[in-house]
């Protein structure tokens, strides 16, 4: 128990602080999942669109060799002629960022900057095989930049749903148990620091008790004492019959004189 909790001393404000904790965490980890799911429904997507792609890849680049195959026979070998007529890329890869519950991942697109020289070819001698040739060949282009841009989509999202999962395990499996032991701990403390306070307060009311009743036992008792003691002092003897006769004699001897 003491393992799996962290350092506190047993306080009303520390429990509150671990309460405010947890409450955070649970939001935390209430927000993260709904992030992972995200997460997980648009890499499934990315995942059925390479799929597709790359099924669409196959059938486009037979295509495309195909129609090579095609123009080189038509007009003969025409490679070294497309090369030494090009000056500049009309092609260019645009990198741009796409965000995904907050994960930026990066998409390509193929962009045209510049028009093809064409002027080398004619309707004679094979042009139409090579145009159409180039045509395949921009096409199978389109869906490789797609299926990079794909695959690199994948990999980003691969990885931020990883750490994403990681942070909902770690508070869901070690951050919340804690804090809510921790939570327990301090209220079990405090809980019997209150227990040890009422049986102290119950000792010290007896005992001012006990007190108070041999206080007023002593007091009792000289209170007793004191009034045995006055009525000693008050007390007088009755004459005894020797001083009656004694008396009673003299009252006769003075009436016979």
């Amino acid at each position: 128990m003491a393992q799996n909790r962290y350092p506190a001393f047993p306080s009303r404000m520390q429990l509150q602080q671990f309460k405010q904790r947890t409450r955070g965490a649970k939001k935390g980890h209430s927000l993260l999942k709904k992030k992972s799911d995200a997460l997980t429904l648009r890499l499934r997507q990315v995942v059925q669109e390479i799929y597709d792609v790359k099924l669409q890849m196959g059938d486009a680049m037979k295509a495309a060799q195909f129609s090579h195959t095609e123009a080189r026979r038509a007009a003969g070998e025409f490679n070294s002629r497309v090369i030494a007529s090009i000056e500049t890329a009309t092609t260019v890869i645009a990198c741009n960022k796409e965000s995904v519950v907050g994960v930026n991942i990066l998409k390509f697109e193929k962009v045209e900057v510049g028009t093809k020289d064409e002027k080398f070819m004619g309707l004679a001698g094979g042009g139409a095989q090579i145009r159409k040739c180039g045509e395949l060949f921009d096409k199978t282009l389109e869906l490789l930049v797609k299926l990079a841009s794909l695959q690199t989509s994948f990999r980003d999202l691969d990885e931020a749903l990883k750490v994403t999962n990681r942070r909902v395990n770690a508070l869901d499996h070690v951050v919340i148990p804690r804090l809510e032991n921790t939570q327990q701990y301090i209220m079990t403390e405090l809980d019997e620091g209150e227990r040890e306070d009422l049986f102290r307060l119950k000792k010290v009311i007896a005992k001012k008790k006990r007190e108070t009743d041999q206080k007023q036992k002593e007091k009792a008792a000289e209170e007793a004492t004191a009034s045995a003691t006055d009525q000693n002092d008050t007390y007088e003897e009755p004459p005894s019959i020797l001083d009656q006769y004694m008396t009673n004699n003299d009252d006769s001897v003075a009436d016979m004189l």
